[in-house]
Order: structure tokens, then C-alpha cells, then sequence
């Protein structure tokens, strides 16, 4: 059986860099590398579309919480992302766990934090059947702390769909969320 391609690739990036992959402290690391991007790439959300009876059709639902990390596309460094959804539903809510499936779902390929906020959206509101979805997406990103300015700092991105789109229920929906660690909202 031949190694996998990206074993060679990361053995290649250790000699560009000038570090000695025959080393023991980097023997393994090509492997773990492969491991790694498989593993990230080949994620599997489960079932994402469980869900049940409505017991109020005029209540909000919003989960809050929900961490994540994602790769920019656009220097392959990592960015994490605490992510909130809400929607209004119809007749049926979705399990409470699928939120956080749907997000890592998302989050699991090369990403920008604008187009995986819409991604989000895009599929809560079609396992959902409500056309009234919010996420919003507070990142940090190591492509701006770790290269170039080289100091963190906080994105935010928020979706706003059918009933959200008015100040007054987005300004309601903000509201119910927890404070953010670190003063932030």
C-alpha cells in the first residue's frame, strides 16, 4: 500500500523550511499530517435532519454556544468561530444537537467566515422549512493574528432572513444571547 499523497506533500514542506523530516521528533509527523487533513476533510455530521412536533408555533428558537473550527481558504490557517442560530418555526422543530451538526458540517471544508455563516443559514432554513433564519458568527482568525498585522481580533458575520430582517425581532433576538467570554457580545 503507497503512503498517502499527503504524507509526501508534508515531508516535502518540512525540507523547504529547512527542518530534517528523518529527525525522530518529526518521523511521524508526514503521517499525523495525512491523518489530520483526512480527518478534517472526511468529516461526517450524522443525521442531520431529526425533528419533532411543534408545541408553539409563535416562540423564537435560538441556540447559542456552538464552537467550531474551519480552515481560511485563502492561507490554509485555522479560524474558530462561536456561532448562534435562531429561527421561527413552522410545525416541526429540529432536534436541538442538529445545530451544531449542521455548523460543523459547514465548517469542515476551506471556508470563508462570510460564506459559512450563509451556508448555515442556507440549510437550517431548508431542513427547517421556516424562511425565517438568523445566524450570527463571531471568529477569530490565525491568518490575521498569526501573518501580516499579527494581532487577534474579532470578526462578526450575521445572516438575516424573512422575519429577522426587522430591526425589532433582530434587536429581540440579540438580546436573548448570552454575553460573549471576553466582554464581547
Amino acid at each position: 500500500m503507497s503512503p498517502d499523497p499527503l504524507e509526501r506533500i508534508a515531508r516535502e514542506l518540512l525540507l523547504a523550511i529547512g527542518e530534517d523530516p528523518d529527525r525522530e521528533g518529526l518521523r511521524d509527523t508526514p503521517a499525523r499530517y495525512a491523518r489530520w487533513w483526512r480527518e478534517f476533510s472526511d468529516y461526517d455530521p450524522g443525521t442531520l435532519d431529526t425533528s419533532f412536533l411543534c408545541a408553539s408555533s409563535a416562540e423564537a428558537v435560538s441556540v447559542s454556544g456552538i464552537h467550531l473550527w474551519s480552515l481560511c481558504e485563502h492561507h490554509l490557517l485555522p479560524f474558530s468561530c462561536e456561532v448562534t442560530i435562531g429561527y421561527l418555526p413552522r410545525e416541526q422543530v429540529l432536534g436541538l444537537s442538529k445545530f451544531a451538526r449542521i455548523a460543523q458540517q459547514h465548517a469542515h471544508r476551506l471556508q470563508v467566515q462570510e460564506r459559512l455563516t450563509a451556508d448555515i443559514a442556507d440549510s437550517v432554513e431548508k431542513l427547517t422549512g421556516s424562511a425565517d433564519v438568523a445566524v450570527v458568527c463571531h471568529g477569530e482568525h490565525l491568518c490575521m493574528a498569526m501573518r501580516g498585522i499579527r494581532t487577534p481580533a474579532t470578526m462578526t458575520t450575521a445572516t438575516w432572513r424573512g422575519a429577522f430582517r426587522d430591526a425589532a425581532v433582530r434587536a429581540e433576538f440579540l438580546a436573548l444571547q448570552p454575553a460573549r467570554p471576553h466582554g464581547g457580545r
